[in-house]
C-alpha cells in the first residue's frame, strides 16, 4: 500500500496581518476533517537549533544584525526545519502547515532589506529547500500602518526585533508580498486581512477544496 504524500500549505503576510487566528482556524478545520496535520513556523520551527536562532533573529538584545547575516541566519533555521520537521512530516502523508516560509524571506530580507534576490537569495532557498515549494499559500495582506498598529495593540511596548524596524521598511515588505502574489498566481492565495476573520475562514476552506477531493 503506497502511501500517500502530504502536502505543505504556508500562510504568510506582513506584521499584524492575522496570520495566526488564521493559522488556528485552519488547524482546527484540518481536524474536524480528520486530516493528519502538523503546526509550525518559520523562524523556530527546527527544535532546539531552530528555537535559539529565532532568539537571536527576533530579540530586541541582539542589536544590528547586517542584512546578508540576517538571511543566512533565516536560511540556516530553514535547513534545519525541513530535516527536522517538514521533510519527515511530508513524507509520512502528513500536512503540514506553516507560518511563514521562503516568501516571507523574499519579502523581508529580499524587498524590505533590499537584498539581491535572483543573485543571492532565490539560489540560497533552492540550495537549502531543494527546490520544495508550498502547494498552497495564503497571503494576508493589510497596509503596514494597520498591521504594526495592531502589533502595538497586542504586544503593547514589546515589539521584537523586525517590528521594530521602521515603517519604510514595513511598506517594502508589503509592496514586495503584492508582487510575489502576481508572480504566483497559481500557488498564492491573495487574502483581505481588512475583512472579518470569518469571511477570510471560508475562502481559505474553499480554496482546500481541490486538496480535500484528491485526498478522497
Amino acid at each position: 500500500m503506497n502511501e500517500q504524500k502530504g502536502i505543505l500549505i504556508t500562510i504568510e503576510g506582513p506584521d499584524g496581518a492575522g496570520k495566526t487566528t488564521q493559522l488556528q482556524a485552519l488547524t482546527s478545520f484540518l481536524q474536524a476533517q480528520g486530516i493528519p496535520f502538523l503546526a509550525t513556523r518559520e523562524p523556530g520551527g527546527g527544535g532546539y537549533v531552530g528555537q535559539k536562532i529565532r532568539e537571536l533573529l527576533l530579540s530586541p538584545e541582539s542589536g544590528r544584525i547586517f542584512p546578508r547575516a540576517e538571511a543566512l541566519l533565516y536560511a540556516a533555521d530553514r535547513a534545519q526545519h525541513m530535516e527536522e520537521v517538514i521533510l519527515p512530516a511530508l513524507r509520512q502523508g502528513t500536512w503540514v502547515v506553516c507560518d511563514r516560509f521562503v516568501d516571507s524571506q523574499l519579502a523581508y530580507q529580499g524587498y524590505g532589506r533590499q537584498l539581491d534576490i535572483p543573485g543571492f537569495l532565490r539560489p540560497l532557498n533552492q540550495l537549502v529547500t531543494g527546490g520544495l515549494e508550498p502547494d498552497i499559500t495564503f497571503l494576508i495582506l493589510v497596509a503596514a500602518e494597520e498591521g504594526l498598529a495592531r502589533v502595538i495593540k497586542s504586544r503593547g511596548d514589546s515589539p521584537d526585533r523586525m517590528e521594530q524596524e521602521k515603517i519604510e521598511f514595513h511598506e517594502r515588505v508589503c509592496a514586495g508580498y503584492e508582487k510575489l502574489a502576481k508572480e504566483h498566481p497559481q500557488r498564492i492565495v491573495l487574502l483581505d486581512g481588512m475583512q472579518p476573520a470569518n469571511l477570510i475562514q471560508e475562502k481559505v476552506r474553499k480554496s482546500l477544496t481541490p486538496f480535500l477531493e484528491n485526498r478522497k
